[in-house]
């Protein structure tokens, strides 16, 4: 919906204090549209909401915060998706408490898209890091965008993975989006604006307040067919994210790690409640019925960058070849030759099994 005609009396919906999401549906099953709403008398609002709200309607939304809206809506990347659209998210559709009303940076067609959710903690280990990009970036590939909420740490490693696959990827943010937080996410966000698209339930201006990150979590899994935690504490968000997810009739995925890390057991926690453990992405890819491109990594004929690149994906805990071709997409004859060569140069080292553990 770019033409303003219509979004204003949805704008305005949105912006009256006291006026949640639930009353709003409650209002357009009675009213049948915002007009219908505005246009409905007191006596009326009142059955359905409370009477400060239901004056608060009649008196109408802040006509300088509509303007300010619409202003920006004249740029071409800006856009607004409300419950009446036709390309609204039929994911989210069917979620119990869809948003009325998203704002949009970006290419709003990709919240149609197949999509994969990807949290985890904000103070990351390097190896959550790595596996999140990692994870994200085959994901991508093999046609899943990739969801996350733009917070530092896990979320921004994999918008990172999602943008460098072929599905890019959806930040679902908890501010205004004239607002970047955090603002050390600055170029991903412009970034994410440009190659994928940035989502908001909260009206332009709308700061971090901590009670609307978790609501945002309902959207980053509600748009997603599973959810993978990379690494969380046991009072992780995340861990919000992954039980919404649940409720929602989501799959959930969690990568195992160390029993003495206190970024594992928010996922063996999850684990031990029923969600799948995954040690590659083609374990979720398997589960959701996908393939793992195979040739995703390949671009460049310098061995030292292919053997960098390498090292990334085998990141600080051991992994055998079979795992390091599926995170890669590179063959099995490539991966051993770089192997030899890191080897050799003692950059890593082989282990009983089969596994190669980075050295530095």
């Amino acid at each position: 919906m770019k033409s303003t005609e219509g979004i204003e009396s949805w704008l305005a919906l949105g912006l009256i204090d006291g006026l949640g999401d639930e009353s709003i549906r409650r209002l357009l099953v009675a009213f049948g549209s915002p007009a219908g709403i505005f246009s409905a008398e007191t006596a009326a609002l009142e059955r359905l909401v409370k009477r400060k709200v239901a004056d608060s309607i009649v008196q109408g939304a802040d006509r300088k915060k509509i303007a300010v809206t619409l202003r920006w809506l004249e740029d071409p990347a800006n856009s607004i998706m409300t419950l009446a659209d036709p390309d609204y998210s039929p994911m989210l559709l069917n979620i119990a408490d869809p948003p009325p009303l998203l704002y949009l940076k970006g290419k709003r067609e990709l919240l149609s898209s197949r999509a994969l959710a990807v949290v985890g903690s904000r103070n990351a280990t390097p190896q959550g890091l790595a596996n999140a990009e990692a994870f994200a970036e085959a994901a991508s590939n093999a046609g899943l965008c990739i969801v996350s909420g733009m917070a530092l740490g896990v979320d921004a490693a994999a918008h990172r993975g999602g943008l460098r696959g072929t599905a890019a990827s959806i930040a679902v943010v908890g501010t205004g989006l004239d607002i970047v937080y955090p603002a050390r996410n600055r170029d991903l966000a412009h970034e994410l604006a440009e190659h994928g698209v940035l989502v908001s339930e909260f009206p332009l201006g709308t700061p971090a307040v901590g009670s609307n990150f978790p609501r945002r979590n309902r959207i980053i899994s509600g748009i997603s067919q599973g959810c993978l935690v990379v690494e969380a504490a046991l009072q992780s968000g995340s861990l919000i994210t992954a039980r919404q997810a649940l409720e929602q009739g989501r799959d959930v995925f969690a990568i195992p790690g160390s029993i003495h890390s206190p970024l594992s057991k928010g996922c063996h926690a999850l684990i031990k409640q029923g969600a799948k453990l995954v040690e590659s992405a083609e374990d979720i890819l398997d589960e959701l019925g996908y393939e793992a491109a195979r040739s995703e990594v390949d671009h460049t004929d310098e061995p030292a960058a292919k053997e960098s690149l390498l090292l990334r994906y085998l990141g600080h805990d051991a992994a055998n070849i079979d795992t390091l071709c599926i995170r890669s997409g590179l063959t099995a004859e490539t991966v051993s030759a770089m192997l030899l060569s890191l080897e050799l140069d003692g950059v890593v080292a082989t282990l009983p099994g089969g596994c190669y553990q980075r050295l530095r």
